[in-house]
């Protein structure tokens, strides 16, 4: 499996699920303030929410697919110039959708003094530039809780993603994109999970805490790319597949649910990917939308909850919400992502940096 034919795997489809299950999770925080009684939370015994492992299965899709990249692209320039314009342009429209669209017609506050504040122009340019000082809005509150002002709880994590791809660009350059390096990174990602469960902090705990959020995500991206790196062995087989679902179901009762994620779930989430007698679902038959529900999913909800006077309950706001957020993501895909993608630099040659996979350790 050295090539991935284009679509011949279902990495569209579990991105869709991955969206679908943030906004699915969300629905309970807006809704009710608390995840409490978010279905994946009591069925691990409040260890993880279902939006939480898609955030997981993201990273380690990305993980895979832009080590493919780096090592598919020539120019370090040409690989940079394809990850921020897969980012940013729906971002930046996302963030003016909120700011001059929502926010003005759920402020409090007169339109020309809301227009007159600082926080909608510091609000886009702050995120568009994967800063989330700025989270709120002037006059807006959606509901009466603890996210209620919240304009867009789903971004925090495209600051960590785009580290993601620039660690791989700095590996990549130094010719250290290697299943070694992967294998560290792993190990660093389950280490940071690992002690940042622990109460009281333990001896070195302290130290992995100092890694923040960063670290805290940074083993399920190195899980993508070590099976990458692995791709052209047997790594991919269904009784590895057996064992890793066996093994995410022991880490339930093990308390060990998200620090063993990047191992088991992961795993399991690009085998099912990968796996060739598995159907291929036409999930981007109406475009690559994956992208466009997770910056919209939570504006949308937050705007059915302000529409029901903060009386819906969770189910209600996902039926209404998941297919407004759809219709966004539709547009948002077709006429900003797509056309921004088409500027893409096309490349051929390895990238400086590139070791055959033969010669990797």
């Amino acid at each position: 499996m050295t090539a991935l034919p284009s679509r011949q795997n279902n990495f569209d489809a579990l991105r869709l699920i991955a969206a679908v299950s943030v906004i699915f999770s969300h629905s309970f925080l807006i809704t009710e303030g608390t995840q409490d009684h978010e279905w994946l939370i009591l069925l691990t015994g409040n260890q993880s929410i279902l939006g939480l492992t898609g955030v997981f299965v993201f990273f380690a899709i990305s993980g895979f697919l832009v080590t493919q990249s780096f090592e598919q692209t020539a120019n370090p320039w040409h690989f940079l110039a394809k990850r921020a314009l897969r980012i940013f342009p729906g971002l930046f429209v996302a963030t003016m959708v909120s700011a001059f669209l929502l926010g003005p017609f759920v402020t409090t506050l007169p339109l020309g003094n809301y227009l007159s504040r600082p926080e909608p122009y510091e609000y886009v340019v702050g995120n568009t530039l994967l800063d989330q000082t700025v989270h709120e809005l002037p006059g807006v509150s959606f509901v009466k809780n603890q996210v209620g002002s919240e304009i867009n709880g789903s971004l925090w994590t495209l600051r960590l993603e785009f580290t993601m791809y620039l660690m791989v660009l700095g590996l990549g350059l130094l010719r250290l994109l290697t299943v070694r390096a992967a294998i560290l990174l792993l190990a660093l990602g389950i280490a940071c999970l690992h002690f940042d469960m622990l109460e009281p902090l333990e001896r070195w705990g302290w130290f992995f805490r100092l890694l923040s959020d960063w670290g805290w995500l940074v083993g399920f991206f190195a899980a993508g790319m070590l099976l990458y790196k692995l791709r052209d062995t047997r790594i991919f087989d269904g009784r590895i597949a057996l064992l890793a679902f066996a093994g995410l179901v022991l880490s339930v009762p093990s308390r060990e649910f998200i620090p063993l994620f990047p191992v088991f779930g992961c795993y399991l989430a690009l085998w099912l990917a990968l796996y060739s007698r598995l159907p291929v679902i036409p999930a981007a038959r109406f475009g690559d939308l994956s992208y466009g529900l997770y910056i919209y999913g939570w504006p949308a909800e937050q705007a059915v909850i302000w529409l029901s006077g903060g009386h819906a309950a969770w189910w209600q706001v996902l039926l209404i919400a998941l297919p407004a957020a759809a219709v966004l993501a539709f547009l948002s895909w077709h006429l900003v992502e797509r056309p921004m993608l088409r500027l893409k630099p096309r490349a051929q040659q390895a990238p400086v940096g590139y070791v055959p996979a033969a010669q990797q350790v």
